[in-house]
């Protein structure tokens, strides 16, 4: 008997492709949770999955036969892992796949900061001609610190090098990335008290919760850039308004938020700030690329092999 699997958001035909290719039996329908999702895992394998669909403690503890779930991205956070590992699941996710996509992000959240992009928009459409206001800055010569070395800092530090920048790079894994050219490892610290521009690039976890909380927001070189398109709690939302309005910070740009959607924030009303609506993985490129990725894990993991991006 062939195994089955449910694709319960959507992952395109190429991921499909993946495992009718393998034999599997797949069902597709999106928009499943509680009852509805538990009723629809009946009988199957395996639950590919990308951030929409939530896999609570219930979903798993009542979806008997479940062996595997693959989420097509990089975070977990929709899949209660605790709860997968204590019922002998095992959890994938796509490793490395929204790299490129977040890293280019990221790029044009700092120009865009440094060169007034949206306002220079925004004031050239009402008819203004603004052009000695806003004028901006280089990036050539500024100091980059990326916190966080895994596979987007990676790519945003190259960047940083091949454009010029002196670029420190922490990560609390001695291991992580010790061959990155250009890029001097500090420990987090001296990367955040000597860089002009300060990307993130850190999971989100109880150590990391406010890792820009206000006193280390107060240690940041006055006139500093700061870009978050990892997570949104990684940074302490209210005290970085504060130093946005009290001139302490040069700018920020934000894709991710502690609530998403943000509904209301003190930041909306800033100048100095580009917000965007968690835009990082957005591409075609990377959403296929990590719908291939949750495929083969699921059709390689329920073959005996032991594909990467396990989680649990």
């Amino acid at each position: 008997m062939s195994d089955r699997a449910l694709i319960a958001d959507p992952l395109g035909p190429a991921a499909e492709r993946v495992l009718l290719d393998a034999g599997f039996e797949v069902r597709k329908e999106s928009g499943l949770a509680g009852d509805a999702l538990v009723a629809a895992l009946a009988g199957r394998q395996a639950l590919l999955v990308r951030g929409q669909t939530k896999v609570t403690a219930e979903v798993i503890a009542r979806a008997a036969g479940l062996r595997v779930v693959a989420r097509a991205g990089a975070g977990v956070d929709n899949v209660d892992t605790k709860a997968a590992a204590a019922a002998g699941i095992a959890v994938y996710n796509a490793p490395g796949a929204n790299a490129v996509s977040v890293a280019e992000l990221t790029w044009g959240l700092i120009f865009a900061l440094m060169r007034h992009i949206p306002e220079a928009d925004a004031t050239t459409r009402a008819g203004k001609w603004e052009k000695t206001r806003l004028a901006g800055l280089e990036v050539n010569g500024r100091t980059l610190g990326v916190v966080g070395l895994g596979f987007v800092g990676r790519e945003v530090a190259r960047v940083g090098v091949a454009l010029g920048c002196r670029v420190l790079g922490f990560d609390p894994d001695p291991a992580a990335a010790p061959h990155l050219v250009g890029v001097e490892r500090v420990d987090m610290e001296r990367a955040l008290l000597e860089a002009d521009i300060v990307s993130l690039h850190a999971p989100l976890s109880p150590a990391t919760k406010h890792l820009l909380d206000a006193a280390r927001i107060a240690r940041l070189k006055p006139g500093a850039y700061v870009v978050n398109a990892a997570r949104g709690g990684l940074i302490d939302e209210t005290a970085l308004a504060a130093a946005l309005a009290g001139g302490h910070l040069g700018g920020a740009a934000l894709d991710v938020f502690e609530q998403e959607p943000p509904g209301t924030s003190p930041l909306f009303a800033l100048p100095n700030v580009v917000l965007t609506p968690h835009l990082g993985a957005a591409t075609a490129e990377a959403q296929e690329r990590a719908a291939l990725m949750a495929a083969e894990a699921v059709r390689s993991y329920l073959g005996g092999g032991t594909p990467p991006g396990r989680v649990v």
